[in-house]
């Protein structure tokens, strides 16, 4: 078992649970392991004060580990199909699998879903740590997980800073860049299409773009949101054709939705880039595939996996961080 983190408050304890609910330590505990009926009313209480207090159960410590580490999606079932970016996470983190006694237990979760029998897993004894993947929410996950004294690491930056030890590509930077590209071609109607501004991805791709219109004034700037699907791209394109008919650039934060944004242009007779420029992101290979090619910005998602199962198996602290840069792929699209 992992040692505490630096600076974790200690442990909240059974005793602690039991005077909380107003029960017996064995009332307690008989909630919390389901090892006998009790009223509806002691069990409401117990489990609302093991909430309260992120208690978990833990197994006794091991000293050789369970050679399991947990890698939790959070996304669409639909979506999670659609997206080639977690088979290529999971396909570095295979390659990174230090010798052969040590598996991958891969867990979809819809997005913003709580799993109690999956937190429960998690937090009991059987993994030697966990990767989250995508938006997952609050923190009560990563709580509940700290508490647990289970490491640890975010695909992401994390919506509340040293919360939890993340790897991340520096999706800014990179959006700056791809930004940057348009408006040195002569182009000033120059518009994005965002990714949903809950997630860190489509925040700081979003900030990135903000960034790079601001520093040029005559940049006419618009927005659009979609979830980085390709219908989503084709629904945001027609918006923005609809609102800015002049424009004459587009900065989409995905490929998928760069890709729905190119059928759109092309069911308008939009030459691309001749009238529209366009750019993606992630340099998916339906940026390769699409005609003309896509301009995009590449970000390591195979390093991506990688650094993060590297981090996590040295237990890092809350807030630690690897940020890996981005490189901007030049196609015929913009």
């Amino acid at each position: 078992m992992s040692q505490p983190f630096p600076g974790a408050d200690p442990a909240p304890t059974l005793a602690e649970v039991a005077r909380r609910a107003g029960v017996s330590i064995a009332s307690a505990s008989r909630v919390l392991n389901r090892s006998a009926r009790v009223s509806a009313e002691v069990a409401a209480r117990v489990e609302r004060a093991a909430r309260e207090l992120s208690y978990v159960r833990r197994r006794a410590p091991s000293t050789r580990g369970t050679g399991v580490v947990a890698v939790v999606v959070f996304a669409d079932p639909l979506q999670y199909h659609a997206d080639t970016f977690p088979v290529r996470l999971l396909a570095g983190l295979r390659r990174s699998l230090p010798g052969a006694e040590r598996e991958l237990a891969v867990f979809t979760v819809p997005r913003r879903s709580r799993r109690p029998p999956l937190v429960r897993y998690l937090c009991g004894g059987h993994v030697d740590g966990v990767l989250l993947v995508g938006p997952w929410g609050d923190t009560a996950l990563i709580r509940l997980l700290h508490a647990a004294r289970v490491p640890v690491v975010s695909l992401g930056r994390p919506p509340e800073p040293g919360t939890v030890a993340f790897v991340d590509a520096d999706n800014l930077a990179g959006a700056k860049e791809a930004v940057r590209r348009l408006c040195a071609s002569g182009r000033r109607s120059v518009a994005t299409i965002a990714g949903p501004p809950d997630t860190a991805a489509g925040a700081d791709r979003l900030a990135g773009y903000h960034q790079a219109v601001a520093a040029l004034a005559a940049a006419r700037p618009a927005v659009a949101y979609g979830d980085f699907s390709s219908a989503s791209g084709e629904h945001a394109m027609q918006w923005l054709l609809d609102q800015r008919p002049e424009l004459n650039a587009v900065f989409a934060a995905s490929d998928q939705m760069a890709a729905g944004a190119l059928r759109t242009l092309r069911r308008h007779g939009l030459r691309v880039p001749e009238d529209v420029a366009l750019i993606g992101f992630d340099d998916a290979p339906v940026a390769a595939r699409c005609r003309p090619g896509l301009t995009t910005v590449r970000q390591p998602v195979e390093e991506l996996g990688s650094r993060a199962l590297e981090l996590l198996l040295r237990h890092p602290a809350h807030g630690e961080s690897v940020v890996l840069p981005t490189r901007l792929v030049v196609r015929a699209s913009g």
